[in-house]
């Protein structure tokens, strides 16, 4: 059934002019449809390693001209879109706050709790999983289980190009207040961000626990503890301070993984 539904969505993405059949559009309904119901994945971890699949963010890609604005009444509120809102979060045993907001086609495993905040089409949440006041979750973008989103956090959305891996967040991820993860970003297991840490595809993380600096790109080793820091960097003009991330040690075992952000930096001998 799915190589059916692959091959014609790879057959609408060539030739656009296919939407207008009712084969094509009901192939990329359905591949929305289990996106929402978690049945489909952006991305999935397959043997230990993330692999995007493509197809299925062509098909969200191609859900947006499909599909025709309309006027939706929630309440007061009144929005203008073309996508659906989730529903049913009594039957998923979801929580969601007013005003969270969760497009159709986003997978909340049971147990996320949403406070005023937005998640987006083709992301997947997982179980336990607290997303704070203003936090968004980009599409497309992989949250494991039971991490904790702080207030305005900001999870990237990555729909372009189709071959680019999403935002990936690992289980029991702490990520502080205003730290912003974007551009494919992948933090594993039990990773701890300080507060107002940026991290993009291009930020230098830096590790600065050993004798020298070991140096990451788009991705952060399990446990890290991070906190926002700067380099110097040479330009035309003269050396100024340029904006990094900086490994300061490693979430410690027997610390309990629901730990406070402040406790696990005092841990590290961080002031908070």
């Amino acid at each position: 059934m799915y190589l059916d539904l692959k091959e014609l969505i790879e057959q609408a993405w060539e030739d656009r002019a296919l939407l207008g059949e009712n084969q094509y559009i009901n192939a990329v309904e359905t591949i929305i449809e289990r996106l929402d119901k978690g049945e489909a994945r952006v991305a999935e971890c397959i043997a230990g390693r993330w692999h995007v699949n493509e197809w299925i963010k062509k098909a969200v890609l191609m859900y947006f001209p499909i599909m025709q604005m309309e006027e939706i009444k929630v309440g007061p509120f009144v929005f203008h879109d073309k996508m659906k809102l989730k529903t049913d979060y009594k039957k998923t045993g979801v929580r969601v706050v007013p005003h969270g907001i969760a497009r159709y086609g986003a997978h909340l495993e049971k147990g996320v709790i949403m406070m005023p905040s937005y998640v987006n089409i083709g992301a997947y949440v997982g179980e336990g999983t607290m997303v704070d006041t203003w936090a968004t979750v980009g599409s497309c973008a992989q949250i494991g289980k039971h991490v904790h989103l702080s207030g305005g956090v900001g999870i990237g959305g990555v729909l372009e190009p189709v071959q680019a891996a999403p935002v990936i967040i690992g289980d029991n991820c702490f990520l502080g207040s205003r730290a912003i993860v974007v551009e494919g970003v992948r933090l594993e297991n039990e990773v701890v961000l300080g507060a107002n840490v940026v991290l993009t595809a291009s930020t230098k993380i830096i590790d600065v626990t050993g004798e020298e600096p070991v140096e990451y790109k788009g991705y952060v080793p399990a446990r890290s503890v991070v906190i926002p820091g700067s380099y110097a960097k040479k330009f035309p003009a003269g050396e100024y301070q340029v904006p990094c991330a900086l490994i300061i040690g490693q979430r410690k075992e027997s610390t309990d993984k629901k730990t406070s952000l402040n406790d696990a930096l005092r841990e590290n001998n961080v002031a908070v």
